[in-house]
């Protein structure tokens, strides 16, 4: 058996694809265009894949193909009507980051509210040392306490976020994003009413029709000046221009993202360009990614195959 996976560079070389190449003969290619990945198919039984793009062309080019694996959760980059026709299984993994996107979501938050890298500038610059004063007091920071969270999508990630949240001492609640309101851990307000109460708001949801351009420009004209948003879901999420004008304009306090629309983020992108950067936290898509998400989800793949094969 074949196994072709177009885009494993994304896994990272520290983490070993063994699981995997225990059953056929696994080629790893680092990264494929798409007329690339339509030439690296076409003796493919399986195929492995994390952002590449499977359409119905690029399957049309494995004509041996029999089950598709998505190095991730979400599986909005694979036409999954197409694979159906084709009576492909569409394979992902669930639940395999949400610890390391929960942690980058508050790596983000406390860079953000504590001022982290102004003040960690202040003490390499030399400029504390020079001050003559043990403190500096120049850019006050709030408590997370006694602060409204608000939380976009209460699935796994949302909800282990509120919890943590809590711990700080933060009151949450949350707008379902599929209209189901399944947690009543936590209350469950509309999207209006959640962008006006929140200090932070925190964004854990698919891309799909319902949030495609959920915070756009006149929602985030809702939120408090003093508050934070926060994107670890996916970039089509928020409107990254409106975005940045809300940032130089002081609409908002600032922003964290690990997610853009386009990926990687083009260098025309007006997040790059703000007056204001010290606002903005930005990670490469990184908060699903610590060493040990990437060893469970090559584990999740490896028992996809298994289970796809002993069924077979």
């Amino acid at each position: 058996m074949k196994i072709v996976f177009l885009d494993a560079a994304t896994i990272g070389e520290d983490i070993s694809l063994s699981p995997i190449a225990s059953l056929g003969e696994l080629t790893c290619w680092p990264n494929s265009t798409p007329q690339e990945a339509l030439l690296r198919v076409k003796d493919a039984d399986v195929l492995i894949i994390n952002k590449i793009k499977v359409t119905s062309e690029l399957m049309d080019a494995a004509p041996k193909l029999k089950l598709i694996c998505e190095a991730a959760t979400g599986v909005n980059n694979i036409d999954l009507p197409s694979a159906a026709e084709r009576n492909i299984p569409v394979k992902n993994v669930a639940a395999y980051s949400t610890e390391s996107v929960v942690q980058l979501t508050f790596t983000h938050i406390l860079s953000l509210t504590c001022k982290a890298p102004f003040y960690d500038a202040k003490v390499k610059s030399g400029a504390y040392s020079r001050s003559g004063l043990f403190t500096d007091v120049s850019v006050p920071f709030p408590e997370l306490a006694g602060k409204q969270m608000g939380i976009i999508g209460m699935g796994n990630i949302g909800s282990r976020v509120a919890r943590i949240a809590s711990a700080f001492g933060m009151k949450v609640s949350y707008f379902s994003t599929s209209g189901t309101s399944h947690c009543t851990e936590y209350p469950s307000v509309g999207i209006e009413q959640l962008l006006r109460e929140s200090d932070i708001v925190s964004i854990h949801a698919p891309l799909n029709s319902a949030t495609a351009g959920l915070i756009g420009g006149e929602r985030l004209k809702l939120m408090k000046p003093s508050a934070i948003l926060i994107n670890m879901g996916r970039g089509g999420i928020v409107d990254e221009a409106a975005l940045a004008e809300a940032i130089d304009n002081g609409t908002i306090a600032g922003a964290g993202l690990d997610v853009f629309s386009t990926e990687p983020l083009p260098q025309d992108n007006p997040l790059l360009h703000v007056a204001h950067p010290e606002r903005l936290s930005l990670a490469p898509h990184i908060g699903w990614a610590s060493v040990e998400a990437r060893q469970r989800l090559v584990e999740g793949i490896a028992s996809n195959i298994s289970s796809y094969l002993q069924r077979g």
